[in-house]
């Protein structure tokens, strides 16, 4: 994603750019053409919306719109995985994307070609300057991209994650069948403030009246709850209408269907990810309307995978957890699969993350710390991160200049039975994944030059 501010350019020169219509094109356009990447509101996004023609009906058979702090990415894979396994064709947004801007949209498991999201990028941009100028930023004109090309596929099911917002992000601008709140925690405080009821407030303003909410965490504030209630939200919450049960090796679940009839599921496998998400995405699908096959929920569950969610690649285990919550999951997760060497946490972060409650709630799973410095105008130095970490008593390794350079450093001093956690941030896990894929395609290119 763009930094805080980018510089501006006209509208006819930002056509002009993208008149070229590749992916790259129009995304350097959507960088360089709104003053801030972040900007919360529904009115200019609504209105393009209705330009296109993206609020005459449903853009799906059905939808679901995942909003919360952390488990948004886990409990929108997990559905998709249900779909998939149940043999509804359905289509996926995410953001932000780890290397590929086409990972944010996948139609029916298979992520977007560069043709689908220019085609969205340009209804888009006619729909923006047909009449008055509206300008859109980064996210907003994706966002819209997004529901273009998924309208244009007419799925079964659309699964859209919620963006850092609720009530004001793009993605409100649809109503929902299914409204899911997963958890709610501290992180963006510059737009969400720190105050956890009204953050909740705010996630909950993607639910609408009649229809279910889910409420996928014991722990959210009191305002998710009481949003729904004043909404005339159809609430299910974790613990109450829905459980989780540990059963053996595995798991149960027990819900309701969107008729009230009790369902359960039992002998789950855990997926790795973390099961008030699976229990959450469970309960949100058969609200939706689909009955549940016991066994196409056991592969579903088995198979799901999820990039930088607690991404096993040899010793590397790598974790785009960047606040005290996510940080306090990934603890407890390593905690569980204890090795007979080091953990080596390589951490890279944001100026603007909590720093310090990351690396506290971390710490009791960690031996050794390698801080990495990350680039752009909301970066942090691994100079900074290192002061923070021995202030609190923490052994630093080394200081890298980039996660890349972390990896690199590392790879050539780790024992066998040693492991690595690399987190802190998208920026840091996707500095690494595009690390290793260099070596690979290198080779790739060096085959290919040799057919020829």
């Amino acid at each position: 994603m763009p930094a805080s501010r980018v510089p501006t350019v006209s509208a006819e020169a930002a056509v002009g750019d993208a008149s070229r219509s590749s992916l790259e094109a129009w995304l350097t356009r959507l960088e360089a053409s709104h003053p801030v990447s972040i900007e919360l509101g529904l009115e200019r996004v609504a209105e393009v919306a209705r330009r296109m023609g993206l609020l005459d009906g449903p853009i799906a058979g059905r939808t679901i719109t995942v909003a919360g702090t952390n488990g948004k990415g886990s409990s929108v894979a997990m559905l998709e995985a249900l779909a998939r396994e149940h043999g509804i064709v359905s289509a996926t947004y995410t953001s932000p994307h780890l290397l590929r801007y086409n990972e944010r949209l996948r139609l029916d498991g298979v992520e977007a070609s560069d043709a689908a999201l220019v085609a969205g990028f340009e209804a888009v941009e006619a729909a923006r300057l047909d009449g008055e100028s509206i300008s859109l930023t980064y996210f907003e004109a994706g966002t819209l991209g997004a529901l273009h090309a998924i309208r244009e596929r007419a799925p079964e099911l659309a699964i859209l994650e919620v963006g850092l917002g609720g009530r004001l992000d793009a993605v409100n601008v649809l109503d929902a069948d299914v409204a899911v709140v997963t958890t709610i925690a501290r992180d963006h405080a510059a737009f969400l403030g720190d105050d956890l009821e009204v953050i909740g407030r705010e996630k909950a303003g993607i639910m609408r009246a009649g229809r279910p909410a889910v409420l996928g965490s014991e722990r959210l504030p009191a305002s998710v709850a009481d949003t729904a209630a004043a909404l005339g939200a159809e609430r299910h919450a974790l613990g109450d209408t829905f459980r989780r049960e540990p059963q053996g090796e595995g798991w149960s679940w027990s819900g309701r269907d969107a008729a009230g009839g009790v369902c359960r599921l039992a002998a789950l496998p855990d997926p790795g990810l973390p099961l008030d998400n699976a229990a959450t995405a469970l309960q949100a699908f058969v609200l939706a309307g689909w009955a549940l096959e016991a066994e196409a929920c056991r592969r579903a569950l088995s198979r799901v995978e999820l990039p930088g969610r607690m991404q096993w690649r040899g010793q590397w285990c790598l974790d785009v957890g960047h606040n005290p919550h996510a940080a306090s999951y990934l603890a407890e997760r390593l905690a569980a699969r204890p090795c007979a060497g080091r953990t080596i946490a390589l951490l890279g972060m944001l100026a603007d993350k909590d720093a310090k409650g990351v690396i506290d709630a971390l710490a009791p799973a960690v031996d050794a710390w390698l801080p990495v410095s990350l680039a752009g105008e909301r970066a942090r130095s691994a100079a900074a991160l290192a002061d923070c970490l021995e202030s609190l008593g923490q052994p630093v390794l080394h200081r890298a200049e980039s996660p890349a350079a972390g990896v690199a450093w590392l790879a050539e001093r780790l024992d066998p039975a040693d492991r690595v956690l690399v987190c802190g941030s998208f920026f840091t896990v996707a500095d690494v994944l595009a690390a290793w894929a260099k070596p690979a395609q290198t080779a790739m290119e060096a085959g290919n030059e040799g057919t020829r």
